[in-house]
């Protein structure tokens, strides 16, 4: 980019802009996987599972008393469609912050990543996550990483569940809310549409293309995109 974008929000992606998309689709998912079925039946009183169990036999249509093994069989077809369901979501986090938690689960961020949010935080930027994994499974993600515990860099998390979709504009004027002006909020995705409804909420946009990822020749249309946030630069407004 050249010239420093005005922010006092870095708001960030995480699959495909801080991590290479196989640290989900094929660490955490496989790691999921298998003990989907067993968390659930291990947790029958936690309101978090038996909420997420009675949203995922009403949006698949399941009767009231569908079993475990019915329910897994929907979340297992999700997670091949990498369908972005809520439900999915609170169950993967809270396998995922175990797995955390035991030491069994490891973040590798991109290379230029750590030294980029280090360097925001030192001119005064807040840093914020966005992404469809719920909250509990961002601040896990985090406490486990190739450089260390990283969870104090960031102020605020969002997911699905307390901001919305990630493709709706009114998703980040929610997140308005939380941060302020939206011109001073810079988002940074690897998903164009993602930018687009960032932009449409009065939010700056960058679009990380890196190589070898799936977004990596998409067309960003008016959004700056770059390969690394190397060539990010910001500048906090006074």
């Amino acid at each position: 980019m050249s010239s420093p974008v005005p922010a006092r929000w870095v708001v960030l992606d995480i699959e495909g802009t801080l991590t290479a998309t196989s640290q989900v689709h094929e660490v955490l998912y496989d790691y999921a996987r298998p003990r989907l079925g067993p968390w659930i039946d291990a947790h029958p009183q936690d309101p978090q599972v038996s909420s997420a169990v009675a949203q995922v036999r009403d949006e698949a249509g399941l009767a009231a008393d569908a079993g475990t093994s019915q329910v897994v069989a929907v979340l297992h077809e999700w997670m091949d469609a990498d369908r972005k369901a809520t439900p999915l979501k609170t169950l993967q986090g809270l396998i995922w912050q175990r797995g955390y938690a035991d030491k069994e689960l490891r973040t590798e961020l991109f290379a230029d990543v750590p030294g980029a949010l280090l360097h925001y935080r030192e001119q005064g930027a807040g840093l914020a996550v966005f992404s469809s994994g719920s909250v509990a499974a961002q601040v896990a993600s985090f406490s486990n990483t190739d450089h260390g515990d990283l969870r104090e860099l960031f102020t605020h998390h969002f997911d699905t569940a307390n901001a919305g979709p990630k493709r709706e504009a009114a998703s980040y004027r929610a997140m308005s809310d939380v941060l302020g002006e939206p011109k001073q909020v810079l988002f940074a995705s690897d998903v164009p549409a993602e930018l687009d409804a960032a932009a449409e909420a009065g939010w700056r946009t960058v679009g990380l293309a890196r190589p070898g990822e799936p977004y990596a020749a998409a067309d960003f249309g008016t959004h700056p995109a770059v390969a690394t946030f190397g060539d990010i630069s910001i500048e906090v407004p006074a």
